[in-house]
């Protein structure tokens, strides 16, 4: 293997441009002006902003982008080479990029013979008379080009000599960088290795690495192009991007810096890799995938009991880096799967005063285990489980006592929504409050009832929103008399927690989540005063 010893990295981002090509994704100017913004504050070298000459929102990106001040990024808009039969300065395309007014232009040609022929329905020769045009054209308008070999791997193995003569011409042209792309992400590691040792010995400009992860290479490709000593790294937060995505930089970035030793970032920059990570799925609208590697919720969480004996002595035996480097955190997950240390490890993130041989220990973990084969789950619970241990060693107040709740669901219109109304009766101390409140539904009925009921005594409770309510069906079987599992994620602008119940009877398994969450809220606001 032939390692090449590079100083730096630069990072080119297409989160804007190619990960927005991916299904479910669509992001506004302003959603793409603020991840922008987001993606300077991490360092990335360059951010692709879109292609100005294909639609509207991409061409008002480019003219308010112009406003906003970043600190090192240079913005970068991508279009195609020009049209056969028109010339650059009449292609409306290059004179899209042009307008666009960035210090950085990307175009993209063909390097792969059967798209030209194909696709584009032309000659070899007239392909490569656009490439030369577009590229000379925008080299006297533009400070910085940057020319992407569409499809370069595949069509190096079709036909490598016109694939190369392509790069010769990007070269020749003049272009600042040369991008290999493997647009249809099938290349595996060994193959495009071998392709990069040969275009090395024809090529001299500084290369750039673009590849999708169709084959669940992209990052494996993108590692190895860095190794062949290619220095520009393109890519996506998340791996977002057409059909399987794109090189993920959430997990390049961190391999090239942590395990290569070629400096992409400051440490201070790569601390916010999991801050940008979440950010970016917040603006798409999706759920942040918490199976990432470094970035995602789970990345460093802890299940198996002897897995959290051992990172209690030393974090090193099951995790590969400090969590904290890339910003995330070490998490020990509550299950069936505990053992003993996973308790003490909950003790002390609590603030509990729990010793090793405290019998209590073995207590909380038998009790834990059987209400998980019952049913419950305190991964996504943490609120109940903090609960449940303080209840076991005695540390628990009872805020409030149910003297009775009642649910009405009515519905009077057979086009009309059904109404839902709860009736709730609690004491607090010597007194009993008695309330009603109406819902959307029998639980948001009851969320509000209780709320209502509670709010005199305890006015903190206002800031409490509920945030999330799911609903698992334990058991098909048993139809509609199955046990239902329900986790509800609360919070109050400051902290997120997520409670847990179980029943046959889906109002009674939210109740206890319900409860739950008042509780936990109401124990912190105790705790914070004592």
């Amino acid at each position: 293997m032939t390692l090449v010893h590079v100083n730096t990295i630069k990072i080119y981002d297409t989160t804007l441009r190619d990960g927005s090509q991916a299904e479910d994704i669509a992001f506004s100017v302003e959603d793409k002006i603020r991840i922008a913004q987001k993606l300077d504050e991490l360092g990335i070298h360059y951010i692709e902003g879109g292609w100005p000459g294909s639609n509207p929102k991409d061409l008002q990106f480019f003219q308010e982008i112009k406003s906003v001040s970043l600190s090192g990024a240079k913005v970068v808009a991508f279009g195609s080479t020009c049209r056969a039969g028109l010339l650059p300065e009449n292609d409306p395309n290059i004179q899209a990029l042009v307008e666009a007014g960035t210090e950085a232009v990307t175009i993209f040609g063909k390097s792969w013979d059967m798209h030209v022929l194909e696709a584009l329905n032309i000659s070899l020769d007239q392909n490569l008379e656009i490439i030369s045009k577009s590229i000379h054209f925008l080299k006297q308008r533009v400070p910085e080009v940057i020319f992407d070999a569409e499809h370069f791997f595949d069509g190096y193995k079709k036909n490598p000599s016109y694939a190369l003569s392509i790069l010769q011409l990007a070269q020749e042209s003049k272009a600042d960088w040369i991008v290999l792309c493997d647009t249809n992400g099938g290349t595996l590691p060994f193959d495009l290795q071998r392709i990069i040792q040969e275009v090395k010995k024809k090529v001299h400009l500084p290369l750039g690495i673009h590849v999708h992860n169709d084959s669940e290479m992209a990052v494996a490709n993108t590692l190895i192009a860095v190794e062949e000593g290619i220095t520009m790294v393109q890519g996506t937060i998340n791996g977002y991007g057409e059909r399987c995505g794109n090189a993920n930089l959430c997990s390049i970035i961190p391999n090239i810096q942590l395990k290569m030793g070629i400096n992409c970032l400051t440490d201070a920059q790569l601390m916010k890799m999991t801050e940008v990570s979440r950010f970016v799925s917040e603006l798409a609208n999706l759920p942040h995938p918490k199976y990432l590697p470094y970035v995602g919720e789970s990345a460093f969480a802890h299940k198996g009991g002897v897995h959290v004996s051992a990172i209690r002595k030393s974090p090193l035996t099951y995790e590969h880096i400090e969590p904290e480097r890339v910003g995330n955190r070490q998490r020990v997950l509550i299950s069936d799967l505990s053992g003993e240390s996973n308790i003490l490890y909950k003790a002390t993130e609590f603030g509990i005063d729990l010793e090793s041989k405290d019998p209590n220990v073995r207590k909380i973990l038998d009790n834990l285990k059987q209400l998980e084969h019952e049913g419950f789950q305190f991964e996504g619970a943490e609120g109940s489980f903090e609960i449940l241990m303080k209840k076991a060693l005695g540390k628990h107040k009872k805020f409030f006592e149910l003297l009775g709740f009642r649910v009405i669901v009515e519905k009077k219109e057979e086009e009309g929504p059904p109404f839902s109304e709860a009736t709730i009766m609690v004491r607090v101390g010597d007194q009993i409050e008695h309330t009603a409140a109406v819902g959307n539904g029998p639980v948001n009925a009851l969320d509000n009832a209780i709320r209502k009921a509670l709010e005199k005594f305890y006015p903190e409770l206002k800031e409490v929103k509920l945030l999330d309510y799911k609903v698992r069906i334990l058991s098909t079987k048993d139809g509609t008399a199955a046990h239902t599992r329900v986790l509800i994620e609360s919070g109050d602008g400051e902290s997120k927690w997520g409670t847990v119940g179980v029943s046959e009877n889906i109002i009674q398994a939210s109740w206890q989540a319900l409860v739950d969450s008042i509780d936990y809220k109401l124990l912190k606001e105790k705790e914070q005063s004592d």
